[in-house]
This record gives C-alpha cells, structure tokens and sequence, in this order.
C-alpha cells in the first residue's frame, strides 16, 4: 500500500513508520520537519503544519492516511481539503480522553458518550472524531488509546515506574495494590494501526490492552532490573490526595478510584480492538525495553517539553516520611 503518516517523528508515529516499512508498504510522511530529520531516510519526507500550509498533499495520491498528530477538528479538515485527488481511509488516532465522564467501578466501551465542548484535550479530540466522521461517513477508523508507552516515550509518564523501581529502596506504590491499570506499548499500537490501514475496517476502537493489577506492574518492573533492592509502600488515594500528590502527572497509573469523572479511566473494554487484530507483546518486554531505552544517549533533537512533573526523590521520601505502618503498607495520618 502506499501509506500517508501525518507526524512519525517523536513517539508513536515512528513506530508506525517502522511497522509499516517491515510490512512491505511505502510510506510517505508529513510533518513540520522540525526533528528526526535523520530517521527513516529510505521515506519521502513532505513538510505541512496542520495549523497552516498543508499543501504539499496537493495532487497526491494515497491508498490510506494514518494521522498520529491531529488534535482538532480544524487539523482533519484541513488535511483533508489538501488530498484534493480524494481522500483514501484514514485512521485516525484519538484517545480514551474523547469520553465525556468515567465512572467509578463502571467498564465502559466504545459507545460510551463523548466529552461535549471545544476546550481541553478530550473535547478537541471529539469533535475532531465527528469532523473525520462527518467528510468520510464510510471510509474512517478510530483508534482510541489511553495511556500510550515504551521506547521514546516523550512524556516520562510510564518511564517512571521502571526506572523509579530501578533506582531501590523504599517506593511509594499509590491506591490499592490491586488496583487495575491499563497501557499499550507505542509498537503494538503502531501495528494495530497500520492492520486496520490494510483491512479497512471501520468504526472506533479502545486500543489500550488487558487490565492488570498495579502490584503486578510493579512486581514486573523488579524482575526487570536484577539487583534492585526495591520495597513498596502502599498509601491509599486518600492520603495521598491529602498530601497534594497530582493524579496521573505525580505519580503516574494512579487515578482515585472514587473521582467522579476519571474513577473508572482505566477500566475499558478493549474486546472490539482485540478481534479486529490488536495484539501485545509481555509485559515484562515492554518494561526491560522502556528500562534500556531510559539509560540509553537522548539523540540530538531530543525535545524534553512534554516530560510531565512526576514525583522528585525528594518529595517521595517527604510523603513516605509522613507515614508509619507496622506492615509497611497500612498508611496513618500525616504527621
């Protein structure tokens, strides 16, 4: 096939590339050229800025678009008007974030509604879905991720818990142990996208993967890294929300379970996404090679931007401090 990637220079959009590459298909990629002009050089490069000049589409002739980088619905409509030979399929990677509300204890799937509005993340991504939705009602995919992790993870979010794990000594493991969480590496759902290119297949899917207790992230993440002396110290949400400690930023995989609106994010049903031919790799695959990848050089354009606030050393140590259990697992009260 011949593929379009709209980005393909960061996170996911290099995995798409390289997926789609082993799979025999030529590939094309628009972005605004600002980073890893080194990569991929056996791939035509065209440069467009979603927000401004995407005329470099004009003319050109695809069999099916895979867009990692639209945020709006300005973004698909002027991607769009730029394939003026006609737009082919085109799978569009949105997020779980299009939900309006996740409710507690609640398994939600792809019918779930969508955030209303057009402020903040979610709500772009929605009303993007609908601007895709509405130019080409028979020829759209939507692939919805959580949280998207694995080698050249950009954020530092899952990087996180390998490398904190890594380090030893006494970690502050958030919420119940058994709490469920979900993630997909980058590469199974860069496999994903480019087989639901070739199949055609259309409507929305939660592209996330199978729920998982956190202790067993955790435990993973020890087998991990041989040698680490690592020991868990579970504080609950309340505590820890008492302790001003930011959900999913602070400590990442930890959402209250109680939040109104975010209790039950990490609780959706991926069925759809599996039969239509998602597959993911061990768990413990996807954290030795986030681990290596964590400790090898950053290549020369590495842009730390988007690198969110995680807990420092310090402040674990001050809210571990805070508390006392004969267990180790039971917290108190602040002191």
């Amino acid at each position: 096939m011949r593929l379009l990637i709209l980005g393909g220079t960061v996170f996911l959009g290099r995995h798409v590339i390289d997926a789609a590459l082993a799979r025999g298909h030529t590939v094309t990629m628009l972005n605004r050229g600002r980073r890893g002009r080194d990569l991929f050089p056996e791939v035509e490069r065209l440069v467009g800025d979603r927000d401004g000049d995407m005329s470099a589409l004009r003319g050109r002739d695809f069999d099916a678009v895979i867009d990692c980088s639209g945020y709006t619905p300005a973004q698909i409509e002027r991607a769009l008007a730029a394939l003026d030979t006609g737009a082919p399929q085109v799978v569009f990677v949105s997020s779980i974030s299009a939900y309006g509300r996740f409710v507690p204890d609640k398994v939600y799937d792809e019918a779930s509604p969508l955030a209303a509005g057009h402020e903040g993340y979610g709500a772009l991504k929605a009303r993007a879905e609908e601007a895709l939705a509405h130019a080409l009602p028979d020829r759209h995919t939507l692939v919805r991720p959580g949280l998207i992790v694995g080698p050249h993870d950009p954020t530092g979010r899952f990087t996180y818990w390998p490398e904190r794990v890594a380090r030893g000594g006494e970690v502050l493991a958030p919420g119940r142990p058994d709490r469920p969480v979900q993630f997909i590496d980058a590469r199974d759902l860069a496999r994903f996208c480019v087989t639901l290119a070739e199949t055609r297949v259309t409507g929305a899917f939660n592209a996330i993967g199978h729920r998982l207790p956190m202790r067993e992230l955790l435990d993973a993440c020890v087998a991990a890294a041989p040698g680490t002396d690592a020991r868990f110290t579970w504080i609950d949400d309340e505590a820890l929300l008492a302790l001003e400690v930011a959900p999913w930023t602070g400590l990442p995989l930890w959402l209250p379970e109680s939040d109104p609106d975010y209790g039950g994010m990490l609780l959706a049903d991926c069925a759809r996404a599996f039969a239509a031919g998602l597959a993911t790799r061990p768990m413990a695959a996807t954290i030795a090679d986030t681990l290596a990848w964590t400790r090898a050089p950053r290549e020369a354009d590495w842009d730390g931007a988007k690198l969110v606030a995680t807990l420092t050393p310090e402040r674990e140590a001050q809210c571990l401090a805070s508390f006392q259990g004969a267990d180790g697992a039971r917290p108190l009260k602040p002191a």
